[in-house]
C-alpha cells in the first residue's frame, strides 16, 4: 500500500456483505467481505435465528456435500478454471470458509485447450473409514492425459490430494460414490442414450484397494418425469433400511428440477416418488428471485436434521444472471419415506446448529502473502509461471504473454469470481505499456464475451468483446506509471474509472451493458470473473505489469430484478 492513498474501511454485517465507511471505492481499501467467510463470534442457535441464501455466492455450481463429526465440508464444479475444485468447511451449514482447491496440480488437471464451460464437472465428495474421496468429470481434456473420470482421496481435506485414479466409464459424467453399511463402495453415473438428452444412470463397483470398477453394471433409472431430459446428478443414500436415489432432470436451466426414487436393495428396481419432482421453481415463473433450482445433495446432522445444498441462479437486469449457477441451502422434510425439500428462498430459518462465523477474508489483498489467496482463479492450466509475488515484493507482478483472452490458452490472468450484483473493484497498477502490451482489468464470461479495461501504447481503453468480435468503446491518453484503474457495477451497468493521482477519479466512457457477461447472452454454465490481465508479443514481455493491491466489496442493497 502506498503511503498517503485514502482508504475505506468495512465492517461485515450478519448477512455477509460489506457496509462501506467512507468514500466507498477510495484506492487501498482495507476491511473484510462477507459471502463464504462472514465475520463474527460463535453464537449460540436459536429457534428465530435465519440464514441469507445462496451460502456461496457467485460461480459455485453443482455443490456436492458431507459431514464427519460435526464438521462439514463442501465442493463445487470449476469447469475450465484453475485451480480445480474448490472446497468449503462449515461447523453450521451457513457459514463457509475456504481449504483450497482439491485439484490444484498441474498433474492432476490438465486443462490445456479446454473449451469454455468444458473442464471439472460435477464433483461429488464423500468420506469413509478417515478418508475422503472426491469424484468427478473432466469433460473436453486432452486425450493423452488419460484422463475423464477419476477419483483423487484425501486424509485431510485442506490437502494434499493424491494424483488421480482413472475410471473406466467411457461416455459417462457426473459420477457419484456411496459407501454402504458393509462397507462396499459403489459408483453411480450418467451416459447418453441418445442426442436428445435423454440418458441413464448405472452402478458398479469401486474396488477402494486397487481404486478401479469391477463387477457387472446395473442400469438404475432412466427419468422420473415424462419425456424428461437430462437425467443426472445422481446420489445415492441408505435412509431407514432403504436406498434412495436422488437425480437432477430438466437441464440445469429453467427448468431445473430434483426428483427421487427408491428401492429396497442397492442395485433395485428404483420407483419414482409418485409426487416427483419434489423440488423445483419452473412453476414460479421467469420473475421470481430464484430460478433453476436443482442438482441437490443431501446432508444430516448430528441432531437429525435434513438440508439439501443445491444450485440455482439470480436473475437481474432481466432474466440474466452474471453470478452463474450459486450454491443456496434448503430445509428437508421426510413424508411417507421419501424426501421433500422446501421452495429455496432468499431468507429462511437457520439450521439448529450453534453459529459459528469465521474471520471474513479482507476485502483488499496487498499481495504479501507467499502464496496466491484461495480466490484467485487462471484460466485453464498454467503451464508456466507467468506471475510472481516475489520479483517486486509486495506487488502482484503479471508477464504480458502471446496468448490472449480471446484463444483457448492459458493467458496471462489471475481473477476471482464476481459474487455481488452491485459490487466495487479497484486495483493499482505500475506499467508502461512496451510493443503490443496491455496490462489492467478484465471481466470475463468466456474467449468470446468478456470486456477489458486496459493500458497499451494506445492509452487507456475499455473493449468489448461480444460473439467473438471486439469494440471499442472509450478511450483516454493517459501515459504509462502508476495508475488506478476501478469498476463499479450497478446492475447490469459497469462503469469504468481510472485515476493517475491517489483519490482524483476519472469515469472513462459510458455504462457497459453488462449483459454480455451473462450466460443466457454468452452461453455455457460459469460465472463471471474480474480480476488482472497482461498480454503482448516479445517485446512486450520486457516490460511487466506490478499490481501493488485489489480490492473487492459489494456496494449496498442488491438491485430489484
Amino acid at each position: 500500500m502506498t503511503a498517503g492513498v485514502p482508504e475505506t474501511t468495512g465492517t461485515a454485517d450478519v448477512s455477509g456483505t460489506v457496509n462501506p465507511v467512507g468514500t466507498a471505492g477510495g484506492p487501498g481499501a482495507t476491511g473484510t467481505a462477507g459471502g463464504a467467510g462472514t465475520a463474527g463470534v460463535l453464537g449460540a442457535a436459536g429457534a428465530a435465528r435465519t440464514f441469507t441464501n445462496p451460502i456461496l455466492p457467485g460461480f459455485h455450481p453443482d455443490p456436492s456435500i458431507c459431514r464427519v463429526g460435526d464438521d462439514y465440508y463442501l465442493v463445487t464444479s470449476s469447469f475450465e478454471w484453475f485451480p480445480g475444485v474448490p472446497i468449503f468447511h462449515s461447523l453450521d451449514l451457513v457459514h463457509w470458509r475456504p481449504l483450497g482447491h482439491v485439484l490444484d496440480r498441474p498433474s492432476q488437471l490438465p486443462l490445456d485447450g479446454t473449451k469454455p464451460s468444458g473442464g471439472i464437472y460435477a464433483p461429488t465428495l464423500r468420506h469413509h473409514e478417515g478418508v475422503f474421496y472426491m469424484i468427478t468429470t473432466l469433460v473436453d481434456g486432452r486425450p493423452e492425459a488419460g484422463l475423464e473420470n477419476f477419483v483423487v482421496t484425501a486424509t485431510d481435506p485442506a490437502g494434499p490430494w493424491s494424483e488421480p485414479y482413472p475410471l473406466d466409464l467411457p461416455r459417462a459424467f457426473d459420477p457419484s460414490l456411496f459407501f454402504d453399511d458393509d462397507g462396499t463402495a459403489w459408483v453411480t453415473a450418467t451416459r447418453p442414450t441418445n442426442d436428445l438428452g435423454h440418458t441413464e444412470i448405472f452402478l458398479r463397483r469401486l474396488d477402494l484397494g486397487t481404486m478401479t470398477l469391477t463387477g457387472e453394471e446395473t442400469v438404475l433409472w432412466d427419468g422420473a418425469l415424462k419425456d424428461a431430459v437430462w437425467a443426472e446428478g445422481p446420489h445415492l443414500y441408505k435412509v431407514d433400511g432403504r436406498y434412495h436415489l436422488l437425480i437432477a432432470e430438466g437441464g440445469t436451466a429453467h427448468d431445473h428440477a430434483v426428483t427421487v426414487a427408491r428401492s429396497d436393495d442397492v442395485a433395485g428396481p428404483y420407483h419414482g416418488n409418485p409426487r416427483n419432482p419434489v423440488l423445483t421453481h419452473r412453476h414460479l415463473g421467469l420473475d421470481h428471485p430464484i430460478v433453476g433450482t436443482g442438482h441437490g445433495d443431501l446432508v444430516r446432522t448430528a441432531a437429525g436434521e435434513w438440508w439439501m445444498v443445491l444450485l440455482a441462479m439470480r436473475p437481474y437486469g432481466g432474466y440474466h444472471y452474471n453470478l452463474g449457477r450459486e450454491t443456496f441451502l434448503t430445509r428437508v422434510r421426510w413424508e411417507d419415506g421419501w424426501p421433500l425439500a422446501e421452495q429455496v428462498r432468499p431468507e429462511a430459518a437457520a439450521p439448529g446448529l450453534p453459529e459459528h462465523r469465521w474471520p471474513a477474508e479482507p476485502v483488499c489483498d496487498n499481495f504479501d502473502a507467499e502464496r496466491l489467496a484461495p480466490c484467485w482463479n487462471h484460466l485453464r492450466t498454467p503451464r508456466e509461471p507467468y506471475w510472481s509475488l516475489t520479483e517486486r515484493p509486495g506487488h502482484l507482478r503479471l508477464r504480458p504473454g502471446p496468448r490472449t483472452l480471446a484463444e483457448r490458452a492459458a493467458p496471462s490472468l489471475v481473477a476471482r469470481r464476481q459474487c455481488h450484483r452491485d459490487f466495487a473493484a479497484h486495483t493499482a497498477l505500475d506499467f508502461t505499456p512496451a510493443g503490443d502490451g496491455c496490462a489492467g482489468l478484465v471481466l470475463v464470461q468466456n474467449d468470446d464475451f468478456h470486456i477489458r479495461y486496459v493500458l497499451s501504447a494506445r492509452g487507456l481503453e475499455v473493449v468489448r468483446r461480444h460473439a467473438g468480435a471486439d469494440e471499442v468503446l472509450a478511450t483516454a491518453p493517459v501515459p504509462g506509471g502508476r495508475l488506478f484503474l476501478g469498476v463499479e457495477a450497478r446492475g447490469q451497468e459497469y462503469r469504468m474509472r481510472y485515476a493517475t493521482t491517489p483519490g482524483r477519479w476519472l469515469p472513462l466512457g459510458a455504462a457497459v451493458d453488462g449483459r454480455v457477461l451473462s450466460t443466457t447472452v454468452a452461453g455455457g454454465f460459469t460465472g463471471a470473473y474480474i480480476g488482472m490481465y497482461a498480454a503482448g508479443g516479445p517485446e512486450a514481455a520486457r516490460s511487466p505489469a506490478d499490481f501493488d493491491w485489489f480490492e473487492y466489496f459489494p456496494l449496498g442493497e442488491p438491485v430489484s430484478p
